[in-house]
């Protein structure tokens, strides 16, 4: 899946969520969730799919001292 395509599922999640409704369609498909919570433990998995996506390799320079320089 691209980032392109997470991110709008991610928004029709929100929308369903926000509107109240469990049921999602997104790409000629139609989901139905059972309850809040599983909607929102699907909104979770779609945001660290997007955060994992975004994520840029950085280097962390951790400072130390050394006695006796």
């Amino acid at each position: 899946m691209t980032l392109d395509d997470l991110k709008a599922r991610h928004s029709a999640l929100l929308a369903a969520r926000y509107s109240g409704t469990r049921s999602v369609s997104y790409d000629g498909k139609s989901i139905n969730y059972g309850s809040d919570a599983e909607l929102a433990a699907a909104i979770a998995d779609i945001e660290r799919r997007i955060a994992a996506l975004e994520r840029t390799n950085r280097r962390v320079l951790r400072p130390f001292a050394v006695k006796d320089l």
